[in-house]
Formats: C-alpha cells, structure tokens, sequence
C-alpha cells in the first residue's frame, strides 16, 4: 500500500546521525515496527523506548487524533512509521505530521517533557464574514478547550466544540501528547493559540480555518464541521485499600461498647422482670455477629478493587515551515 506523504516534517539535522547497523538503528527499527502491531493500547497514545538507558536508546511518542477510532489509527501510525525513515534517513531526531496523527522520535528522553518548537501552521486562504466577531469567537472557542484539555488524564488530553460567530460557527479541535501535566499541556496549547495573532506577519488573523502543530501539542479550526464522535476510553482506576486490621479492630470495639452499654440495661430489667434475661441477652449477641458479617463483605469488595487497579494500569502502560492549505 502506497503511503501517505507527512503535512509536514522536521529532521533533526543539526542533532546528528546515526549510523546502518548501529545499535541505535536497531533499536530505532524495532521501536517504530512495535508501535502499530501493540495491540494492548486501544486509546491513541503511544510512548515507548527501546535500548538501555544512554545514546543508543531509541524513544518514540506517536499520538492519534481523540475522535479517530483504532484501526484507523493504527493505519496512520503504520504509515507514518515507514514514511518518517524515508524523509528523514539516518537522523536521530524526527518528527512527522499527519492528517490525523503525528510521529516522533529522539535518541533522547521526550517523554514528560514539553516540546514547543518547531511549529507547523497552515491555513485557509478564505477571510472570514466579519473578523471582528470571528475573532472574539474564536478566543472564547480556543479558551474553553484548552482548559477542558488540559485537565485530561494520562490516557487523552483532547477536546471538540464550536462557537457561534453571528450568523457562522467556528468547529474546534485541541490536544496535547497525554504524558504532559495539566500546566504543561495549558502552556503549550496557549503558546499554540498565540500564533494565531502573531505570527506570519499576521497572515493567519480573520482566516476561516487553520491548524497549529507543535511536538507536544496542536490546534485546528474550521467553518465547518472536521471532527467526528469522540471514543470512550479506559477509565483511570481509583485505588481502593482493603480492610485494616486496625478498623477491624474499631469495629470489634465499637461493638464491645454496645455490649459494655446494653449489660448495664439488661442488669437492670433483670431486678425489675426476670423473665426478661434470655431475650435482652440474645440480642446483642445478634448485633454483633452481624457486625462481623458486614467487615468480611467489605474486605471482599475492597480486594476486587485492589485487583483491578493492579490490571488496568497495564494496559495504560502497555516538531518551522509555514504551508497554506486549501488553495483556492
């Protein structure tokens, strides 16, 4: 299958070379044909290294679009595995953009870190009705997202929305690679969302549509609808801790108190009715046995939540040239 030329590409020239039969191309052809076929991550992101700690380990972030489902993102990410050693052979830094995913990898650690250049743009050479109000529109659009974003998970940091600009609507689309904090995935979509006014000697401003991409990040937006139904995706696992011993133990004293308090009572009634002594001694005895019936329950249900939290963080484990688009 004939693949699909990048949007754009950044080849590390000034980072050096590496070279055939290395043992950092060897660990860089193993990286690249592991990313597609990993099976066990079904949400978009990958981040994997291959090699030993030092300059032989090869590290690759490969990050699909929120909304585009697996096989389709596995299809891109096939691509643009094969493509980036084609564009930029024998370097040790890359970076691929496509349509719905972007590529990278680095002879160095890029994980966690923020990465805000270089910068792809491209945009619509169409104006919009009234720039004015597109403007404000597109400000308040950008701002909503990034925020929303940016309190993603590690799994997906990404958000969709639109915004009325008078009689039009603005279609909006953010991201950030997942492995970046809150304040790092807000400052680098914030940086995104400033090019828009300054850069390009202001080339951008007024347009009906544009995308910024940087390594860690990227914006879009369009006067129409681009993106589709965003897919659910694992859920984070909240740890739950199994029964202490020690509230155990509070709850055996909690219970030797209502014993210690209903003896007194039961004294008592023994002097006034003593018919009485055989069903007032029952019933605590009742109250406790079903006080210990309830901490073995819930000893259970916490070891099924401890199990779960163990599993699923498996599967969570398991970047300047200026383009116009859309020519007219």
């Amino acid at each position: 299958m004939a693949q699909t030329d990048f949007l754009y590409q950044y080849c590390g020239n000034d980072v050096g070379n590496y070279t055939n039969n290395s043992n950092f191309q060897r660990n860089l052809n193993s990286l690249l044909s592991s990313l597609d076929s990993n099976t066990q991550i079904d949400y978009g992101f990958y981040n994997l290294s291959v090699g030993q700690t030092g300059p032989d380990q090869a590290n690759a972030i490969a990050l699909c679009r929120g909304d585009i489902g697996v096989d389709e993102c596995r299809s891109c990410i096939g691509n643009s595995t094969g493509k980036i050693l084609q564009v930029c052979p024998n370097q040790k830094v890359a970076f691929g953009v496509s349509d719905i995913c972007t590529l990278r990898y680095s002879n160095k650690s890029i994980f966690g870190v923020m990465e805000g250049s270089p910068v792809s743009m491209l945009w619509n050479t169409r104006n919009a009705t009234d720039v004015n109000q597109f403007n404000q529109a597109l400000q308040t659009l950008m701002s909503r997202l990034r925020s929303t974003a940016a309190s993603g998970n590690s799994l997906r940091k990404f958000a969709t929305g639109d915004e009325a600009a008078g009689f039009d609507k603005i279609f909006g689309l953010v991201q950030c690679s997942p492995d970046l904090s809150e304040n790092q995935c807000d400052g680098c979509l914030a940086g995104a969302i400033r090019e828009i006014a300054t850069c390009c000697d202001g080339q951008i401003v007024g347009k009906q549509g544009a995308r910024i991409t940087k390594p860690s990040c990227n914006i879009r937006y369009e006067n129409s609808r681009f993106f589709g139904v965003t897919p659910a995706i694992p859920q984070l696992p909240t740890p739950s801790s199994p029964q202490t011993p020690a509230a155990e133990g509070k709850k055996s004293n909690k219970a030797r108190t209502i014993i210690l308090i209903i003896v007194p009572t039961v004294s008592v009634a023994i002097l006034i009715l003593c018919i009485c002594i055989f069903l007032r001694i029952r019933k605590p005895k009742e109250k406790v046995e079903n006080m210990s019936s309830s901490v073995g329950y819930d000893s259970r249900v916490a070891e099924s939540s401890e199990a779960k939290a163990e599993l699923l963080p498996l599967a969570a484990n398991d970047e300047a040239s200026i383009t116009e688009l859309y020519p007219r």
